[in-house]
């Protein structure tokens, strides 16, 4: 019987599954792995199920390795080195279908959270505050009928198109580093500022890591509107978090909703105080029948792998 290391714990349908096939280990802890405890790992196991913040760097493809596949629960793995993998012999695989749906209608719920003010509304009720109904109290952006603008416009991205164009009768922007067709009326914008400039609500679904990184930076954000909004369940690295910041403070943008921070779970201080930003602990596939399939489809692929067939879903 295999072993197998399962960095996270998982819901119990899952974890059920993978005992009823190999020899498991399952970390008890929270925190993701270090390079040195990926590199052991890498060393003592025959596979392993990693997730969001295990260091699968290039420096833990050295040395002695045992593991033949990595299958990343989720469909982000830019945690994993996967030329420094490919090249050791592990193979990679994600969960990119089991995602879509969950993480488009977070796109969706931050987007009307930060457009209508939710979160500051909550907390002036929560903290007894609210004195009562006025016709000028709590003005937000009205949603229907503004133009959205998605950067990526991959499964994640069509996903979000589709329930602002048909949801909220929002026009269609997209930005793609490639020629992309969808099957739905959008207009592909040739530059990311150009697209920046032109929509009223910004949501990022680019893949995290390599080129990626600081997509956003200071000069994109100048480029939005004054009243724009800028969503992101992407990467938090994708985004300059500082130039975001500091847009936010200045009044440079209207607002903003993240699922995902760029050191995670560190949220800066100075995020946390403002109230044009809506912020969420990375609820992207937070619904346990989101995370069983995950969580399948990852052990789907060791699976495959152990006997030998192609990864269903190899990166």
């Amino acid at each position: 019987m295999k072993k197998l290391l399962i960095t996270r714990a998982l819901p119990d349908s899952v974890l059920a599954a993978a005992r009823a096939r190999f020899d498991v280990t399952l970390r008890t802890e929270t925190a993701g792995l270090s390079v040195a405890e990926a590199a052991a790992a890498l060393r003592d196991y025959d596979a392993v199920l990693p997730t969001l913040g295990d260091g699968f760097t290039a420096e833990a493809f050295t040395g002695d390795i045992r593991c033949g596949v990595l299958a990343n629960f989720g469909v982000g793995y830019n945690h994993i080195d996967v030329a420094a993998a490919r090249a050791a012999g592990v193979a990679v695989s994600n969960t990119p279908d089991a995602v879509t749906d969950a993480t488009a209608d977070i796109g969706l719920t931050l987007i009307l959270s930060a457009c209508r003010r939710a979160g500051e509304g909550e907390r002036l009720v929560r903290a007894g505050l609210w004195t009562g109904w006025q016709p000028t109290q709590m003005l937000g952006t009205h949603v229907t009928g503004k133009t959205v603008g998605i950067i990526g416009m991959g499964r994640i991205g069509q996903a979000v198109a589709r329930r602002c164009l048909y949801g909220f009768d929002m026009p269609v922007l997209y930005f793609n580093r490639s020629p992309k067709m969808v099957d739905m009326p959008a207009r592909q914008v040739d530059s990311l500022h150009d697209l920046m400039a032109q929509a009223d609500i910004i949501v990022v679904t680019v893949p995290g890591g390599g080129a990626n990184t600081g997509l956003i930076d200071a000069a994109a954000l100048a480029a939005m509107k004054p009243t724009g909004i800028f969503v992101n369940i992407a990467r938090g690295d994708v985004v300059d978090e500082d130039a975001l910041i500091a847009a936010l403070q200045k009044g440079q943008i209207a607002g903003a909703g993240l699922d995902v921070f760029a050191k995670e779970p560190f949220v800066p201080e100075a995020l946390r105080a403002l109230e044009n930003v809506v912020i969420l602990p990375h609820l992207g596939t937070a619904a346990l029948e989101v995370r069983e399939a995950m969580g399948q489809m990852a052990l789907d692929n060791i699976i495959a792998w152990d006997e030998g067939r192609a990864l269903p879903q190899a990166v």
